[in-house]
């Protein structure tokens, strides 16, 4: 029997023959037309900032790459207000959009009911209308015979917000609280629209849960719902604060003489003054890299990088 059973058993297999794995090349084509479109309006164009940094030369007679690096003490001595203009702005915009945006985005979430979508386009609506028109509105808006300053001059108030000095005398505009005005404006979207998201992801239940082991109103959004939208907190201030702090058009059409910023100095170096492309190109990379780092130190102390 046991000679028959070996008889019947089957050949072992042969082994398989060495063969190279496959290369799937579907992920690198799908991956090329964006990897393209970095390299070429994001790589070159940083990589040419740099190398502009370091130059000398003019308009007329053109650049040489020379690695003239006195060109970053230009960039930050005479224009160390400005730097210090557009972080104030932009921390000032961030946080106002983020106390206005936080009860928007809450009370469509958990309120909006049927009108979620039509709140949420109300938001969004305004963005449809060109950027710089809806900076020139606020022009009208904040003019001395308008009704914002009627309003604050009935309730002197331009007296207080003078001494701090976010107004200029009996004037709204042209002051560092008109070009605030206009920036909150423009991007309280940006921060509504992460919040939102965020929040009309937590569970009810959690909400109810909190409810029903005595927790008020404010315990539940301290313990329960801060939390969870954290991630839309951190995400909405990031788009806000980032194309803020590079934004000039708000200060110069809303501002003065006293409110420049980063950008239009750039803007000055680059179209007013034949030798004014590295200094310009120097303050961009300068620019560039501090935002950077800000962002990178605010996503590390915040703990997370669940970002929307």
């Amino acid at each position: 029997m046991s000679t028959a059973l070996l008889d019947k058993a089957p050949a072992a297999e042969a082994p398989p023959e060495d063969r190279k794995p496959r290369r799937n090349i579907t992920p690198w084509v799908l991956l090329l037309p964006g990897l393209l479109w970095l390299i070429l309006f994001f790589l070159i164009p940083i990589l040419t900032s740099v190398s502009a940094s370091v130059q000398t030369g003019n308009f007329d007679d053109g650049f040489k790459l020379t690695w003239h690096w006195a060109n970053y003490a230009d960039a930050i001595k005479p224009y160390w207000r400005q730097y210090l203009h557009s972080g104030i702005f932009s921390v000032a915009t961030t946080v106002l959009c983020l106390a206005l945006g936080y009860p928007v985005a809450y009370f469509i979430a958990f309120k909006g009911g049927k009108w979620k979508s039509l709140l949420m386009a109300l938001v969004i609506v305004p963005s449809f209308t060109s950027f710089l028109i809806r900076t020139i509105a606020w022009k009208t808006i904040l003019a001395d015979n308008g009704f914002v300053v009627r309003v604050l001059n009935d309730l002197h108030i331009l007296g207080v917000t003078r001494r701090l000095g976010i107004t200029v005398g009996t004037h709204v505009l042209a002051s560092p609280g008109a070009v605030v005005c206009g920036m909150v404006y423009n991007f309280l979207p940006f921060m509504i629209l992460p919040l939102y998201t965020s929040l009309e992801k937590i569970d009810p239940r959690l909400l109810e849960a909190g409810n029903d082991l005595y927790c008020g109103t404010f315990q539940t959004w301290r313990r329960i719902t801060l939390p969870l939208s954290m991630p839309g907190v951190i995400g909405g201030t990031l788009l806000t604060f980032i194309p803020a702090i590079g934004d000039y058009i708000n200060a110069q059409l809303l501002g003065n003489a006293n409110t420049g910023v980063v950008g239009q100095s750039i803007e000055n170096l680059f179209l007013r003054k034949t030798d004014g492309y590295p200094v310009g190109s120097a303050m961009s990379v300068i620019m560039m890299v501090g935002t950077l780092v800000l962002v990178m130190l605010y996503i590390r102390k915040a703990g997370t990088e669940d970002l929307i």
